[in-house]
Formats: C-alpha cells, sequence, structure tokens
C-alpha cells in the first residue's frame, strides 16, 4: 500500500483498475468495513479460457485488525448469443481466530541466481477456514512400463477454502509486491488473533 492514499481508497482504485463490474464489486466489498478499519487489501482478476467462452472472475480479500472478508465474483452467459449475463457475487466475513491455515506459496526463476531482495516470480496464498478439504486423487503410477499390477491410487487432500495465485508475468512486478505485503500482513494478523 501506497503511505499517502488512504486504504481505503487504495481499495477503490485497484477494483476500478481491475475494471470487471466495478462498481457492483465496490457495492458488496467498500461499504462493508469503515474506511479505518482496512489494514490490507488485495485484488485478484483472473480469466479462463476453455473450447468455446472466456470466464473471468475477481476476488477481493480485505483485512482488517479481527476479521477478513472474501468476497468473489463471476458472471455467466446465459444464452448462446452472450446477450443476456449474470453476474455471481459471494461475499464471506471470516473472524481472523477461525483461520485455520494461511499457506503462501513462493515460485523463484533461477534460484541458483537468488539474492536477498530478489522477487518472486509467483505467489500462491491459501486460506482455510472451514476445515473442507480439497482431494485430488488419480491411479497411482509405476515406474516400470511392463508392469500390469493394480497400485491403487494416490493423491492429496488440501485444506483450502480459498486459493489466490499472482503471477508477475499474467498479473505484472506489482502485483507480486501486493500479494506478498496482504500475505505478511494476513499472516501476522491471523498470529495475533490466536495468540
Amino acid at each position: 500500500m501506497s503511505q499517502n492514499v488512504p486504504p481505503i481508497r487504495e481499495l477503490v482504485q485497484d477494483i476500478k483498475r481491475a475494471g470487471f463490474y466495478p462498481e457492483l464489486v465496490l457495492d458488496g466489498v467498500a461499504t462493508v468495513f469503515e474506511p479505518d478499519e482496512i489494514i490490507s487489501h488485495l485484488v485478484q482478476l483472473e480469466t479462463h479460457i476453455d473450447r468455446e467462452e472466456v470466464h473471468r472472475h475477481i476476488t477481493v480479500l480485505v483485512l482488517t485488525d479481527t476479521h477478513l472478508l472474501v468476497a468473489h465474483l463471476d458472471d455467466q452467459q446465459l444464452d448462446e448469443e452472450g446477450s443476456i449475463v449474470a453476474a455471481h457475487i459471494n461475499s464471506e466475513i471470516v473472524p481472523l481466530r477461525r483461520l485455520g491455515t494461511v499457506t503462501s506459496n513462493l515460485t523463484y526463476l533461477q534460484p541458483q541466481h537468488y539474492a536477498p531482495g530478489m522477487r518472486a516470480s509467483e505467489l500462491q496464498l491459501s486460506i482455510a477456514w472451514t476445515g473442507s478439504q480439497r482431494i485430488d486423487a488419480g491411479p497411482a503410477d509405476c515406474p516400470d512400463p511392463h508392469c500390469a499390477a493394480e497400485h491403487g491410487y494416490t493423491g492429496s487432500a488440501v485444506r483450502e477454502d480459498i486459493m489466490v495465485r499472482v503471477s508477475a508475468s499474467a498479473d505484472g512486478a506489482v502485483a507480486i509486491i501486493s500479494a506478498q505485503k496482504f500475505a505478511s500482513a494476513l499472516r501476522k494478523a491471523h498470529m495475533k488473533a490466536t495468540k
């Protein structure tokens, strides 16, 4: 966050800059807290392309001393031509003391050249609070290409209510810096709330 811009104004600017139904997002996010309550925020716009459509969605995370607001908006074409569109926004206010885990995963390109202060190329921030798990499973592989035995399944069970991915190549270096600052502020607030 900038030193001179109040947190609420910076949140509004970031939502408008994302440009994905900004007034609708602001209506669902910026009016929840008093302006002086906001410590940090993260706004992430993502685009996914499948065979026939382009899907965009925005995630907004807002941190206060005691709560985390998680808001997500996506749109959906309701007809073949795309002339009728519906937007879905959901938001949840989670007390920080209810957060189970806050995990940040940083990726560094060319780690052999790492020096202190070098910026990550990607950040994945996972936040869990309900105890639900995402399970990824699949057939277990065998290194022997001629093996006909059944090796069962392998997989992972990950506690994750929300995961946000920020990439320098897709979102820009400034987005990585902002995401790292938000992740740091969230970890500190979470630790303080769960003492």
